[in-house]
């Protein structure tokens, strides 16, 4: 089975603990987020990027204890089935240019970069931006 691209948004609804009641939409996404999660702890392969691993962390650190971000972020290293690919200035280039083409944030189209480069065409996400890619398809269950 071919790997599914992970957007930062899951992990963080999976992991993220708020202090005010969720929305339903938001509660939606939070349980499908964890079934997500739960599949790539039983070893689906999933990849992701240090770009988008770095916006997990930055939210975990604002919003948990340090020592618990922490041991989320080890946990998700060092699992063998996420790869986490690596970005390049000339990514983010082609990224920049793509974000302006499509109107979308550059780390959208950087996450969509580097799908077609590693051959991957379904993502993890909740973030409808990547709905005007008509060559992948958003996965929200």
């Amino acid at each position: 089975m071919q790997p599914v691209y992970v957007d930062a948004n899951v992990f963080i609804y999976a992991f993220l603990k708020t202090k005010r009641q969720l929305q339903p939409n938001e509660l939606k996404m939070k349980e499908t987020a964890k079934k997500i999660v739960a599949r790539i702890s039983e070893g689906e392969k999933v990849t992701t990027s240090v770009v988008h691993f770095s916006e997990v962390c930055n939210i975990l650190e604002d919003y948990l204890p340090l020592e618990e971000a922490l041991l989320l972020e080890k946990g998700l290293l060092y699992r063998e089935n996420i790869l986490i690919c690596e970005v390049t200035q000339e990514d983010y280039l082609k990224a920049v240019s793509m974000a302006e083409d499509y109107r979308v944030g550059a780390n959208d189209a950087l996450a969509y970069i580097l799908m077609k480069k590693e051959d991957i065409s379904a993502i993890y996400s909740f973030d409808k931006d990547f709905d005007v890619f008509n060559d992948i398809q958003r996965v929200t269950e």
